[in-house]
């Protein structure tokens, strides 16, 4: 079993996805895995900094909705999952230097800091199980892309050194599906919320549909409107304009998987 083939569905546990990346037998991304459970963006920077990224994102709550904060240096995180390790259970890390990212990872021991403090934020990859369970397709989830992510023109509100654009991530949708998604995903704040934006990607600085800036473009048809939401890579374009000398996040679509249950909200 190689590292981007192993057996892990919807149907896997958070546990079973950690695990598979921990071993080295899972690095892809999450989209479409564990449904039952809450997938999280991390960024992990020195605790000299923590206090402003805090503030960024108490500041852009739909882009960056802070879920839970560890201690400095702590590698496990019982609020989100037992037996998790927070040096191992991405399928994928950046790590970046000065603004650029330089190298990317599957395990962080060798390069871990015990100054780190790491934080969880609310993904798109949580609403979308209740998207799905709703009967709206999901074009990528169908065939096993990941998302497609872009920077915009929308602005996010800046905190200490950190500022930037508002990264969405894009699902082609018919129009009733459409209405749906925006009823449903309302009631999840803490996964982006309601969509930004939906229609003419141009409004909102989206040249090109076709050539995302992280992920994987889907088509967009005839009868489809392009629907975008806040995503949560939004701090890696933060952490471009910042340029502190060390930080970690997950790779784009690659999220930590972890022990807390999702629940699909009802609708009218």
């Amino acid at each position: 079993m190689t590292p981007s083939a192993s057996p892990l569905s919807s149907q896997s546990t958070a546990l079973q996805v950690r695990l598979a990346a921990r071993e080295g037998l899972f690095s892809g991304h999450t989209s479409g895995l564990a449904s039952a459970h809450v997938q999280v963006n991390l960024v992990l920077l020195p605790a000299a900094l923590a206090d402003d990224f805090g503030q960024f994102c108490e500041r852009n709550p739909v882009a960056c909705p802070l879920l839970a904060v560890t201690r400095p240096g702590q590698t496990d995180w019982p609020a989100l999952g037992q037996d998790l390790d927070l040096r191992s259970d991405v399928p994928r890390y950046h790590l970046w230097r000065r603004g650029e990212r330089v190298a990317e990872l599957t395990d962080l021991s060798e390069i871990w800091r015990d100054d780190l403090v790491s934080f969880a934020l609310g993904c798109s990859f949580t609403f979308e199980h209740a998207l799905l369970a709703a009967g709206i397709p999901l074009r990528h989830v169908q065939q096993g892309r990941n998302v497609a992510m872009y920077r915009s023109t929308l602005a996010t509100v800046p905190a200490g050194p950190f500022a930037g654009p508002v990264v969405v991530s894009m699902r082609p949708l018919r129009a009733a599906d459409a209405i749906r998604a925006i009823q449903i995903t309302s009631a999840l704040p803490q996964a982006h919320g309601a969509p930004v934006h939906l229609g003419d990607p141009s409004l909102i600085g989206i040249a090109d549909l076709a050539r995302p800036d992280y992920g994987d473009a889907v088509e967009l048809r005839s009868d489809e409107l392009p629907v975008f939401w806040a995503c949560g890579v939004t701090p890696q374009a933060a952490l471009q304009a910042a340029r502190p000398d060390f930080c970690i996040t997950h790779a784009p679509g690659h999220m930590l998987v972890t022990d807390l249950l999702h629940r699909a909200p009802t609708t009218p």
